[in-house]
């Protein structure tokens, strides 16, 4: 019948995430993705640049590296090569992971040899990592709902915070930091872009967080917290020059922290692919995760070239993907080229760096929100009824919360565990897989006993008048009483 009508089968159809959209959709909806990721992509470097001793010109210029080596990671992660990619779509920048060891790393090197030293210890994990990823991708198995479930809910949990300080003015020794005017303005973005969710359709519905941001930058301009400085002060063009700072030196110190903050990084990445996986309805495998960390990890490995700094995925923008539904890694890859495009043209950057960060965080509630929001979903399939399952969420939610909750908990603990404690992310999901190990693996009844005991079981159900068969809680006839035979 598919061949009279002309329509295409089911196994004909490509899944969404390989469709390709018409030429203003896509570059909408990746610019989309840009906005919501920029603010966390030069993060990073405004705050390694200063402790590595640069002036506001060279962090500037390493704000645009980091946006042009985001690009070239995300193309990888979306595109891919031979076994690189995890071909999800997936926005890629700078991990918040490494920039505690990258500012301790620059305040006890000098200046000129600060930034030399961490991009070498870059490429190492980098280089590492990659090696690693065949391996790596093989803990999948040690991933079920309960434990992809819990972390999923973290990372929207991990992201709030961050867009609650976007909410209050980002910077927390300005004046105006959480002033009601800042507030206010997230509070107006927030509610302008649940306003469009609900009454646009189609398209509009897709796109309703870069329409919110727009309109959000719009009515700030006459509040006063719009600036326009970033764009008189822009340069128009600006390529990342190749080791701009020097070539790259190598410190075993410096090395063993970067590989600690790789492996991190790593352990997130995989989170964020099983995440993922589910949100678009194309669940990540061993071959996707191997994929997905090989591009991280190439990523890495490239960015030092062009003085960019440790790439991994970004989870702000699963939430994203979860709320528009627009599913195409292909939309993803058109943000990597518009990250090269502002890497390559600072005053194209600083247009984008217009939606004030109180207008971001407005939106931001609603993005990791989302993510949080598909972690309660995944949840909800982990079979919870089940005492232990329930135990290891409340324990793993419980200690990733500690970061969040608690920042200085750690404070007297040696640095070098810093960073994986400081991570609610990357404790939790160790607290479920080792949980899980423990309670659903290890210590578990012989696998033939088992089999045994529940064909004993099926066998005795059925005619057995000691054990009567129960009707399914809930279930109702067609005349609307409780029914009395199973409801399948």
């Amino acid at each position: 019948m598919a061949a009279i009508t002309g329509q295409k089968s089911e196994g004909d159809r490509k899944h969404p995430v390989d469709e390709t959209l018409p030429p203003f959709k896509m570059f909408t909806s990746g610019l989309q993705h840009v906005a919501a990721m920029y603010a966390g992509v030069v993060a990073p470097p405004m705050i390694v640049g200063p402790a590595c001793g640069l002036s506001a010109t060279e962090t500037a210029f390493l704000m645009g590296a980091s946006l042009f080596t985001a690009g070239i990671a995300t193309l990888l992660q979306t595109l891919g090569f031979w076994k690189v990619g995890a071909k999800l779509p997936f926005v890629n920048g700078v991990s918040f992971a490494g920039v505690t060891p990258m500012v301790a790393i620059g305040k006890a090197q000098s200046p000129q040899h600060a930034l030399p030293i961490i991009f070498g210890a870059v490429i190492v994990a980098g280089v590492l990592g990659f090696v690693l990823a065949p391996y790596f991708s093989k803990l999948v198995r040690f991933f079920p709902p309960v434990v992809t479930g819990t972390v999923i809910t973290l990372i929207g949990v991990s992201l709030l915070p961050v867009a609650f300080r976007w909410s209050q003015g980002g910077n927390e020794a300005a004046p105006d930091y959480g002033s009601l005017t800042n507030i206010g303005m997230a509070a107006l973005t927030f509610l302008i872009v649940l306003v469009l969710r609900r009454v646009l359709r189609g398209f509009l519905q897709q796109i309703a967080i870069l329409l919110g941001l727009m309109a959000g930058t719009l009515i700030a301009i006459p509040v006063g917290i719009t600036h326009f400085s970033a764009i008189t002060k822009a340069s128009r063009i600006g390529f990342p020059t190749p080791f701009h700072f020097g070539a790259p030196e190598f410190d075993v110190a410096a090395i063993v922290s970067m590989c600690i903050v790789m492996l991190v990084c790593m352990t997130e990445s995989t989170a964020d692919m099983l995440a993922l996986g589910r949100i678009v309805d194309r669940p990540a495998d061993e071959r996707t995760i191997e994929g997905g960390l090989r591009a991280d990890t190439l990523g890495t490995a490239l960015s030092p070239l062009f003085n960019g700094f440790a790439n991994s995925a970004f989870a702000q923008n699963i939430g994203l993907v979860a709320m528009t539904k627009v599913r195409s890694r292909f939309v993803v890859a058109t943000s990597g080229l518009i990250l090269i495009v502002l890497g390559l043209c600072p005053i194209a950057a600083s247009v984008i760096s217009l939606v004030p960060l109180p207008v971001l965080g407005g939106a931001g509630i609603v993005l990791f929100g989302s993510v949080a929001a598909s972690g309660i979903q995944t949840l909800a399939t982990a079979a919870m009824e089940k005492g232990d399952n329930a135990l290891i969420v409340a324990a793993a939610v419980g200690i990733g919360l500690i970061p969040i909750a608690a920042p200085d908990f750690y404070h007297n603990l040696p640095k070098d565990l810093l960073v994986v404690l400081d991570s609610g992310i990357s404790t939790g999901c160790l607290v479920a897989i080792v949980l899980n190990l423990a309670f659903n693996h290890f210590g578990r009844r012989d696998p033939e006993a088992e089999a045994e005991a529940e064909e004993a079981a099926a066998e005795a159900a059925p005619g057995d008048p000691q054990i009567p068969h129960q009707p399914d809680r809930g279930a109702v006839d067609d005349s609307g009483e409780p029914a009395t035979t199973p409801a399948h």
